[in-house]
């Protein structure tokens, strides 16, 4: 029985995500693109603080034409090459999630997108209500350091820095 006890502890303490909404905005002089996907997928184990976020390049849409998601898809991420976006890092900050409440954390890491790892502190908003934890995190991509190239025709329509916003709830795992 103590053993029952102890596995469903330790499986309650992994947090899992499969809906997550990841949200990105470009803004440059001439033009504003914002796109989004509601499949980013995550993981969060409690005990050892660790993180783990992926996205399919391929799920974003809301781009202004079909045109814009067709470039930003084969010219600019290259996604039959680079797939998928990750983040895999640890909580710097002690969370309590095992009480209700609202804490500003920080998750030092790797992010990696088109195929190119960066260290990355990304500032999160962890609330915890119940069994449920919910993520908010922003941050900036600067497009240079993945090694993401704009041509010079488009690089008024297209910002350098793009700003990501995540939006996920996780739950235990089943």
């Amino acid at each position: 029985a103590l053993f029952l006890l102890l596995t469903s502890f330790l499986h309650s303490q992994i947090l899992v995500c499969k809906d997550g909404n990841t949200k990105f905005t470009s803004e440059a002089p001439l033009e504003l693109i914002k796109a989004q996907s509601n499949k980013t997928t995550g993981v969060i184990d409690c005990a050892n603080k660790t993180v783990a976020f992926s996205i399919d390049i391929d799920s974003f849409d809301g781009f202004n034409s079909g045109l814009q998601k067709e470039h930003f898809k084969e010219n600019y991420m290259e996604t039959e090459k680079y797939p998928k976006a990750t983040f895999k890092g640890k909580l710097i900050e002690d969370v309590d999630f095992n009480k209700n409440g609202t804490y500003a954390a920080r998750a030092k890491g790797i992010f990696n997108i088109h195929g190119t790892e960066k260290e990355k502190i990304v500032k999160v908003k962890i609330t915890v209500k119940d069994k449920e934890i919910l993520v908010d995190a922003g941050f900036e991509v600067p497009l240079e350091d993945h090694n993401i190239k704009i041509p010079k025709v488009v690089n008024q329509k297209i910002a350098s820095i793009i700003m990501v916003e995540v939006k996920a709830s996780l739950k235990p795992k089943a």
